[in-house]
């Protein structure tokens, strides 16, 4: 099956995983899934994750986190879609709920959170909101 947005694809996975209390769920690889995945992590949204190699395109396998059983990633959403590229720059950079959750944005200067945007004055395509 053909998907047209892999990351809402991936933050779905995430999304059902967590609500289901799964440990680890499993994603389709790529270079920008693996960046998301990374920024996660070091925000403390999920535990880790590891590349699988299997001879095709390879396999994200995302630990996910609990804190006291309760899941740490309280709400993931897609912002800039296919069909509605939604972009800001750095002076109109959105925090979610204040400051709280993290905006996952592309820049120029590659892809991270919009703390780290507004810190280097880029703006870019708003990707996702984690809280």
């Amino acid at each position: 099956m053909q998907i047209t947005d892999t990351i809402a694809d991936m933050l779905t996975r995430i999304r059902n995983a967590s609500s289901a209390k799964h440990a680890t769920v499993d994603i389709p690889a790529s270079n920008l899934k693996k960046t998301i995945a990374q920024i996660l992590v070091d925000e403390g949204y999920i535990k880790s994750f590891r590349v699988i190699d299997d001879n095709k395109q390879g396999v994200i396998r995302v630990t996910l986190k609990y804190v006291d059983g309760t899941q740490a990633i309280t709400g993931l959403r897609r912002v800039s879609k296919p069909g509605l590229r939604i972009y800001s720059n750095c002076k109109d950079m959105p925090k979610v709920i204040k400051g709280l959750g993290i905006a996952i944005v592309s820049t120029s200067k590659g892809i991270m959170t919009d703390k780290k945007a507004r810190e280097l004055n880029v703006g870019g395509e708003v990707l996702a909101f984690v809280w």
